[in-house]
């Protein structure tokens, strides 16, 4: 079990994306729908840095996904690398 658990979290993604959001109400509008959108992901966002950066965490993570359904919401979202 201790060694299944350690694989999961060694397949584990993380994300970062620069965003144009600038209100809290934006940013928690944002999770929430993607929450829905994505379950299984762990998001979360840091306004105060310069690029508003989204923080996306997950297994089998599909950056363009994101990037795709963050734009659908009407918010420019590219992906840092």
């Amino acid at each position: 079990m201790y060694q299944f658990k350690e694989l999961q979290e060694a397949e584990r993604l993380v994300e970062i994306f620069k965003t144009n959001v600038q209100k809290e109400s934006d940013r928690d509008y944002i999770m929430t729908v993607m929450q829905n959108q994505f379950p299984d992901y762990k998001i979360n966002f840091d306004l105060e840095d310069c690029d508003k950066i989204l923080r996306i965490e997950g297994v089998d993570l599909q950056y363009d996904n994101v990037v795709n359904y963050v734009s659908s919401l009407g918010y420019t979202c590219i992906r840092l690398e």
